[in-house]
This record gives structure tokens, sequence and C-alpha cells, in this order.
């Protein structure tokens, strides 16, 4: 501490300290003293690393052996020992040669050494033949400036080691710097940023570029997201209710913004014309992209993550997932909370705060409390339908379990009217597809619900993707490379650079090598000893040049618009795609974008459920024997069903949500949903506004099964009044339902059924008509 500074630094002295000179040669032999250290305590760690690695490899040999797996390295390493084995070399290249004639290797530039190694041992045997009659003619097609896959061990090193192999084959070498896909204003900002970085030396080899096409183009930039100033004086962290207000850091809340004015600067596009499908949103990371997909879900716009293909990963998937668990471990109240707040059950915070309440004195897993009585009327026959599935689980295989519970609690139809129209299709394969994994997972091994569960948190199931879906596209700027798009938004693109890592690996291979000449376990780049330090520094050039590729793809991603958007940046990041691009951009408005779902995207999908065959009646007096929903009368009925369905005791009105979600469910306009609103007010504050005061009644539920010489009936509201009395009610739009026979009939059927159910009790039923009266019946 006397000779250096904390960051090991000699420390500095006055030339008028006697022993100056001794001070300075002390402080050199200390500051080798520490790289000493350094170097062996880094020899220690390779040792150490080493062992363990060998006895990894090792066990993960035997379980592939035991269990009959082969991986991709695996099928590397038996090319390469078929290839290069004298003993087995001849014979496969002499059956390689009577079938191949023709060797095509695209995107080469992707190549890792011990694919180029298998590859060169089988070519190598043509070497100074000149071609001959059995050599194979061969044609690699590659561009180092799309070398984004280093983190696979690709090596554009590789192409160049490829190339001089190739000459020595007697072939030829072709480059192109000519392209029919982008726009000349995109094309001129990839010449101007990658020309300066060349000429800065931190791009070499880089050539200006030609296109073909004569497509009008833009170069766009949306306002930076100021970074807020830190306050000094930060006030006291706030008390936050977590069931109702999400946690936010403010990385978080900076990323929103950004996807926020984003994504209503694409709304404004779609406004005027442009396809959802002509649109691609390319980040670095894929948290940006699960904002930018939230903030235009909010916007009513369809958006696809193509590399989010787990089927696990699905919100509607987890939700039955967590559903299944919850049946088969009761004592899983997390899980149980998920399935009661999705759309399975709709709860809201309110109805889980009580839930927890009950907890607290009782002690029991929600599932068990779920069981007893005494429950809000949103609760009340949640147990006895969770119950009634556990019995499914229980005694049928995943998928008859599931499928009853599909048609049971109406999944398809619950969840693909809880998301925006443009969104129901997706949500609807994936349902579907959860059914099918139930079946097909694995050959169908999975005999039980849990298996599946686990099966299906693991990961690796494939969710099924829209082919041709005419939506935005959000993807990696690795997921891009090959595609392309009429528009591409970049997010992100001030990012500071890549942290110094730790726990790594430093690997030196070079294309010509057949084997790596170091691999050295490194603990940390911050603390690096003497005899790696120029194995570093080439693996920070080559991640810088690889930095500067992966800006090259993104940016050739664009035929004719390329827009940028960002956060600021701690500090000045001069290297940042921003700072590149930004002198060549056009600076974008966003006063006056859309905050309301996009009317182009808001059209009604078609989408057809699987259901039962309609049960018929002979209809007297013209009455029509199925009803057509197509009629907005029909519609508008029954979206009044469905707002009182919802309706609670003692509640005499609905929130805009619900009335919104109505009118959407059903294909309602402004005016319609008002009138479906003025309907069930009627019968809410009318002659039977009884049924909904707790004063009046002790027990009520809506939508009731029963069976009805052998058909499932539903009954729209079953209540049981404090005298005893048991009151079937019958909503309906019509003024005067009594007045026909087939509804009477229908109406009697079911008060039957309840008095089959309760013997010695009174039973009575009556219609409520959209005049607000209480129509009974005899």
């Amino acid at each position: 501490k006397a000779l250096l500074t904390t960051e090991e630094q000699p420390r500095k002295f006055s030339e008028k300290v006697a022993g100056i000179e001794e001070i300075r040669g002390t402080q050199t032999l200390m500051l080798n003293l520490l790289e000493a250290q350094q170097q062996h305590e880094a020899w220690l760690y390779q040792q150490r690393l080493t062992r363990l690695s060998r006895l990894l490899l090792d066990e993960y040999a035997a379980l592939k052996r035991e269990r009959g797996w082969v991986d991709m390295s695996d099928v590397e390493r038996a090319a390469l020992h078929l290839l290069s084995n004298s003993a087995l070399s001849a014979w496969v290249q002499e059956r390689l040669d009577a079938r191949t004639r023709h060797l095509l290797i695209d995107e080469f530039q992707d190549t890792n050494p011990l694919q180029w190694q298998a590859l060169h041992a089988w070519l190598t045997g043509y070497a100074g033949s000149g071609g001959g009659a059995t050599a194979p003619r061969l044609f690699i097609v590659g561009d180092p400036k799309q070398s984004i896959y280093r983190f696979r061990r690709a090596e554009p090193q590789v192409f160049e080691a490829a190339k001089v192999f190739v000459r020595e084959l007697g072939g030829e070498q072709l480059s192109c710097d000519h392209t029919r896909r982008n726009a000349p204003e995109v094309l001129a900002l990839v010449n101007t940023a990658l020309g300066q970085a060349r000429d800065a030396g931190e791009y070499e080899g880089f050539r200006t570029h030609s296109t073909e096409s004569q497509e009008a183009g833009a170069v766009l930039a949306l306002p930076m997201i100021a970074r807020p100033e830190k306050d000094k004086k930060e006030a006291a962290t706030e008390w936050r209710d977590s069931l109702t207000q999400p946690r936010h850091t403010p990385e978080d809340t900076l990323r929103e913004l950004e996807c926020r004015q984003a994504a209503r600067w694409i709304a404004s596009q779609i406004a005027a014309g442009l396809h959802p499908r002509e649109i691609m949103v390319l980040a670095r990371k894929r948290d940006r992209l699960s904002a930018m997909e939230a903030e235009l879900r909010a916007l009513g716009i369809p958006a696809l993550q193509p590399e989010k293909t787990e089927l696990g990963e699905a919100p509607e998937v987890q939700d039955l997932v967590a559903l299944l668990d919850a049946l088969v471990s009761p004592a899983h109240d997390l899980s149980l909370a998920r399935a009661l707040r999705s759309p399975l059950f709709g709860l809201t915070d309110e109805a889980l705060v009580e839930i927890a309440l009950r907890q607290r004195t009782q002690k029991l897993p929600w599932f068990d409390l779920l069981l007893q009585e005494g429950w809000s009327p949103a609760l009340q026959d949640v147990g006895v339908r969770l119950q009634r599935w556990q019995q499914w689980v229980t005694v049928l295989p995943p998928h008859d379990a599931l499928d009853a519970i599909y048609e049971d609690g109406d999944v398809l139809a619950r969840f693909v009217a809880a998301v925006p129209p443009t969104l129901r299709a997706g949500v609807r394969a994936k349902l579907l597809a959860l059914l099918s994994a139930a079946l097909q997972l694995d050959g169908g091994r999975y005999a039980t619900p849990y298996g599946l569960v686990r099966a299906l948190r693991a990961g690796g199931v494939p969710a099924p993707q829209a082919a041709g879906a005419d939506a935005v596209q959000l993807l990696t700027v690795h997921g891009a490379k090959g595609l392309e798009a009429e528009l591409v938004l970049l997010l992100d693109t001030d990012a500071p650079p890549q942290r110094a890592q730790s726990m790594g690996v430093l690997l030196d291979w070079p294309g010509e090598a057949e084997a790596p000449v170091s691999f050295v376990f490194l603990a940390s780049e911050t603390r690096v000893p003497p005899s790696v330090r120029l194995a570093l520094e080439k693996e920070q050039q080559a991640r810088a040049r690889e930095e500067l590729n992966t800006l090259y793809v993104a940016l050739t991603r664009a035929r004719n618009r390329l827009v940028l958007s960002s956060v600021q940046a701690y500090g000045d990041s001069k290297s940042s795609w921003w700072q590149r691009l930004l002198p060549a951009c056009v600076p974008l408005a966003v006063d006056g974008l859309p905050t309301a779902p996009a009317s182009a995207a808001a059209e009604e999908e078609l989408i057809v459920l699987s259901v039962l065959p309609d049960v018929r009646f002979e209809a007297p007096r013209g009455l029509p024997t199925v009803l057509d929903e197509s009629t907005p009368e029909a519609r508008i009925g029954l979206a009044m069903h469905r707002l009182l369905e919802w309706t609670a005791l003692d509640a005499h009105d609905w929130n805009p949500a619900q009335v919104q979600r109505a009118a959407t469910e059903f294909g309602l306009d402004v005016a319609q949903a008002k009138q479906a609103v003025a309907l069930a007010r009627r019968i809410l504050q009318g002659e039977g506004a009884w049924a909904w005061s707790g004063a009046e009644v002790d027990w009520q539920a809506n939508e009731v099964s029963v069976t009805v010489q052998g058909s499932v009936r539903r009954i729209d509201r079953l209540v049981r009044r404090r005298d005893g009395s048991w009151w079937v009610l019958d909503y309906k739009s019509a003024t005067r339902p009594q007045d026909h026979d087939e509804l009477l009939a229908q109406l009697r059927g079911y008060r039957a059924a309840v008095q089959a159910a309760s013997p010695g009790v009174p039973v009575r039923a009556a219609f409520l008509s959209a005049l607000g009266r209480v129509e009974e019946i005899e």
C-alpha cells in the first residue's frame, strides 16, 4: 500500500524524497512480484478447471452412452475421425467420390474450426490434382462481414484459410459488393458508417457497396429517450402494493418509454397503409423485444417473435400448466393463484386477497380453503370446479383430463375473449397445441399430468407459428440474418460497450491449424496474468470486429427504410451504433402519434371454435329453432347476459373494461354496447333487483349447469332467498317471453331439475325481462 495505489499502479513521489531511485526500483520489483503472483494463481486455476472439465466430459460421455444420445459435437468429431483416420479415410473418400460431383457450402463464415478440419481432411486429397476427374467441384459462399456467431465458435479466420486452400486446389476467388436489396439511401448509410470505421483502423477490408435498387428510401431517427438526472437527495422509497403496482426499476421504465414511442410510430405507419408484415423490429437482446411486443399489443397491433418458439413460454400455456400443477399438488399456492387470476377464472386481486386473509387464520393451502363455504360471490363455485377437475386429473390420462377441462371450463372461448382480436388466432393455436402435446410429447410417454407439467417446463416443445401472419416481426439481430423487410426499426442503439467478462474461456485456434494453439480458463478479464494478455487483446479485437459485423447485418436487413431508436447511455459512448449513424439520419417528430389501437390492425378475425351440435326444439308461433347470433339483436342479448353474469351481490353497474370486454366478445359497436348495458341495467334495477341484494339472498350462482332430458343446459341465475325458497331466473331481452311456449317449457325444465335436487323445498321460476319485469311462471 505504501508503494502502489489501489489500482496497483506506482504511487507518485517527489523527486526530493531521499532514496527516490531505490523507491522506484522497489516499485518495479513489487509490480513484478504481483504479476508473478497473478501468473501462479492463474496456473492453479487452470489446473483445477482442467481436472473438473475432464471429469465433467467423462460423466457426460457416460450419460450419452447410457441413454443412446448423440449431440452435435459427436457428429462433428465422428466426421473428422472418418475423414482423417488413415485406416478409414480412403474408403470413406472413395464412397464420397462415387456419389458427390458438386459441393456447395453456403454461409461459410459461420463454420467453426472443427467443422473445417473435417472438410479439409476430405478435400486435401485433391490438392495438386488440378481438379481431376474424381475431384468434386467445390463452391464456397461466405461473407466475413456477416460473421456474428462467435459464441457458437464460428471463426471468420476459417474463411480466410478456406480461400487459401481453394486457390491451392486451382480454384478462383470472386468478390461481389453489389446488392439488389437495399435502397440507395440505406446503402449510403452503410458505406458512410463502415467506411469511417475502416478509415479509423477498426474495420479492415471493407469496400464500398453498390445497389441495383432504385426504390426511394430513408434513414430516420426517433428522439432519444433522455435519462433523468440522479437526485443526490433521493426521497425515501415509498411503500408499494405488490398486488396492484408492478415493480419498476429505472432501466425498466426507460425501456418501456423507448418501446412505447417506437410502437406509436409504427402504429402511425400502419394507419398510413403499411402492412405489419412489412415491418421488422431488431434488438440485440430479447428483453427489448418482449417489452416491444407488450406495447404493440396495447395498440392492437399483431406482433410475432419467431425466435420465441417454446410452447411453454406462451402466457396462456403457462396458465394451464399452473392449473395442472395446482391440481396434482394442491399445496402449490402460487400456481393456483396464477390459474385463478387467469381467464380460466378471471378473479380480481381483491378475491386473491380474500383467500390470503383467510389463510392467515386457518393456515391451510388455498386449494383446501376454497372447498369451504362462506366465500364472496366471486369465489363461491371456484372450489367446486377445482375439485371436479382434480378428480378428472386423478383418474384420466393427461390428454383426456385436459380435454374435459377445456370443455367444462370453456377454455378456448375464455382465453380468446381475453385478448385483442389480432392475437386471438395465435392464442387459440397455442392452446390446441398444448392439447396435442399431451398426446405427442416424447411419444406420449407422460402418462401422468405431473410428468407433462415437468416436460413442458423443461422446454423443447415448439410452439406453432402462424404461417404468413400479417404481424410485425420482432427479432434479435442474430435471428434476422438472411431476412429482410420494407421497414426495419433498431432498438437500443446507444447501448454501452460490452463489459469485461468473468469465468470465460480464451480459445486460439487458427483456421489452418489442426488443433487449438491455446485454451485458457480465464477467471476475470479485469485481472489478467501476463501470459494471457496477448490472447485477450486478440479476443477483444475480434469482439470489436464482430460488433461492427452485427451492425452491418442489422443495417442491411432494411429494403427501403431504416429507423433508429435509443435510450441515452450513462456516458458518452462514441462507438455506439447511435453515435456512428445519427449524423446521416433524418430526425423524426413524435407529436400527434396515435395512443389508441390502430384502426387498420383492430379488424376482427373470424375464429371458428369447435362446439357440440345445437340442441333443437320444435318452435311454435314462428320462433326460430336456433338463435341466429349473426343478428345485432341476438348479439346485444348475449352481451346483456354476459354483463349480468359478471354482476356480484349489491353491485349495480359495470366498469368500462367489462363493457368493452363484452362488446369485443360479441362484436358490438359503441351504440350497440350502450344498448346492451341499458337492457342489463333495467333487469338489475327492476322488479328483480332483490336477486342481487345481500339482504334478500343467502346463496347465488350464475350459469349453473343442469341436466334436462339428457342434455346439459345452463340456468342464467339460481338464488336461494333467506326464507329458504329457490328461484330459477332466466334473462330475456324480449319484452314478453312468457308468451312463447318453447321458452316456458325450457324454464319449467330448469325448475324441475332444481326441484329434483332439493325435494321438499319451494322452487319458483321467473323470466326477468328487458322491461324490468319479473314474469313468474306457473
